[in-house]
């Protein structure tokens, strides 16, 4: 592909909202630590430097060579990306006498054409910064300013090289769409053939040179991102690949017969194997969330070791890992952004296991991942299902997990996702399900005392995973949803709801 774009993450996290941005504008991108730039730029056609957490007078600020970068691509400075460009290059850059965060409005804009062609003068913006760009570099122009920011924006004549002080990627910046259009499309001439047609295309032919004539594993989940995986993997190697459903114990009811009679009539060629017991056993005991998580990832290993064996001759364990999972367990591309959690299939294989690790989703988002299933012809019901995590509800167990508990919670997530169906509400929700809470509540049924387990239901619309807002679900629903659960799960008698967003909470508790 000759046109990426290249945006160098600086530890902001936002770096992954620029790449949403520039994939909505159908143009593929991919993002790079700031301390690891490509040695070969012969296939980018743009560069974006991202914003960051450090101030560019620090000792230890981010400071790569951009010699073979600047003045020879068109080059976009955000945040920490213009105040580098300015500091590194003639300019100066001093602490602000207001630390500037949050909305602000354009006051002047002095080229209406190139970079701020169609956006008006009073437009709002995003800003987060705590410095301030007193001086442009050599040879730049001011291009607009706000009340508080003189140089808002600018741009080094002779080459196109453009900052900004402001976020473009942010929601609340109201034209930030327009302005990376007109940088990436009007004046680096970046085509916009990023689509889903053609990303099943470019990743069929790379994944036949990949793989050649060697057979591959694929773990099945029932869910999105492992289905649309397994079809791109059956487009590019046809039988050679051997797709396997484990039940680890922690799925939802009934769960593990359904999702094996989804696969039938695929063209896949699908097992089940049932490793419930060994999962459980597995975490006995164990209440920590990321130790739940490493133990329930390391069985999974153990468990496709084995089936792998069975398979003769084969090479490659294939994941449905999208981008997401990769940006929250190990910073981006290994850039400098803070890690969130681990992810049960990130991170690479034990030595003990023989298999390469193969994952044509792994630069995509979950809304792109829908997209791309679509356009291969994948059931729209399928498609649609809402994302489930990896460890299943082994994080939705809150402390230690037992047999009893993953039943309990069994029951109260059905009623509640068959309630959303019933109530034409499953469709509106990005993602649902249940927590079962580490205590218990004093409660009375009948004439009698109860003292039993605590569930919290949690329903979130989303885009992408990288950001959530809870739903506003219809009181009615919740009412009848609660009584329910409490009447027909034994061992359940408090039903609450979670009214949290993310960030600062994660969509998952654990």
């Amino acid at each position: 592909m000759q046109n990426n774009v290249l945006i160098l993450d600086f530890g902001s996290q936002y770096t992954q909202l620029i790449a949403r941005r520039v994939r909505e504008l159908n143009i593929y991108c991919e993002i790079h630590p700031y301390n690891k730039i490509p040695e070969d730029l012969e296939s980018f056609k743009a560069v974006i430097l991202s914003g960051s957490p450090f101030s560019v007078r620090a000792e230890d600020a981010p400071h790569p060579d951009l010699s073979k970068i600047k003045g020879h691509k068109p080059l976009l400075g955000v945040c920490y990306g213009a105040q580098y460009l300015a500091h590194f290059n003639g300019g100066s850059v001093e602490p602000s006498n207001i630390r500037e965060y949050g909305r602000a409005n354009l006051t002047t804009i002095y080229d209406h054409q190139g970079l701020f062609a169609s956006i008006s003068e009073d437009t709002q913006v995003w800003m987060s910064h705590s410095d301030t760009i007193a001086t442009l570099p050599e040879k730049a122009t001011r291009l607009a300013s706000t009340n508080d920011v003189a140089n808002a924006a600018y741009r080094i004549e002779g080459e196109e090289t453009y900052a900004i002080q402001f976020h473009p990627e942010v929601y609340h910046t109201k034209d930030g769409k327009q302005l990376l259009e007109n940088f990436l499309v009007h004046i680096a001439e970046v085509k916009q053939d990023w689509t889903p047609a053609a990303f099943v295309d470019t990743t069929v032919t790379e994944l036949k040179e990949k793989i050649g004539k060697d057979k591959v594993v694929l773990g099945l989940s029932g869910g999105v991102d492992s289905t649309v995986a397994a079809v791109l993997l059956h487009k590019a190697i046809g039988e050679k690949l051997y797709c396997i459903f484990v039940n680890n114990g922690l799925l939802r009811k009934n769960e593990f017969q359904s999702v094996l009679d989804q696969y039938e009539h695929m063209g896949l060629n699908v097992k089940g194997v049932d490793a419930s017991e060994r999962f459980l056993e597995a975490l006995k005991g164990i209440s920590d969330p990321e130790l739940k998580r490493k133990a329930i990832g390391r069985v999974f290993i153990e468990v496709f070791d084995d089936e792998a064996n069975l398979v003769q001759d084969v090479h490659w364990l294939a994941q449905g890992t999208i981008y997401p999972d990769v940006i929250e367990s190990v910073s981006a591309t290994g850039g400098p952004s803070a890690t969130i959690k681990s992810h049960h299939n990130v991170g690479g294989l034990p030595d003990f296991m023989k298999l390469k690790v193969v994952e044509p989703l792994r630069m995509i988002f979950k809304d792109e991942v829908r997209r791309v299933g679509k356009e291969m012809g994948i059931d729209a019901e399928l498609l649609g299902r809402h994302p489930f995590p990896g460890p299943g509800l082994g994080i939705r167990i809150l402390g230690d997990i037992t047999a009893e508990k993953v039943r309990i919670l069994q029951e109260v997530d059905a009623i509640f996702i068959e309630g959303l169906k019933k109530w034409d509400l499953y469709n509106k929700v990005w993602q649902a399900g249940a927590m079962l809470l580490p205590v218990n509540s004093v409660g009375v049924m009948g004439d009698e005392r109860t003292y039993e387990k605590v569930v919290a239901l949690r329903a979130v619309e989303s885009t992408d995973g990288m950001t959530a807002d809870w739903v506003d679900l219809p009181y009615k629903f919740l009412q009848e949803t609660s009584n329910h659960i409490i009447n027909r799960v034994k061992g359940v008698n408090r039903v609450v709801y979670d009214i949290s967003s993310k960030p600062p909470a994660t969509i998952e508790w654990e």
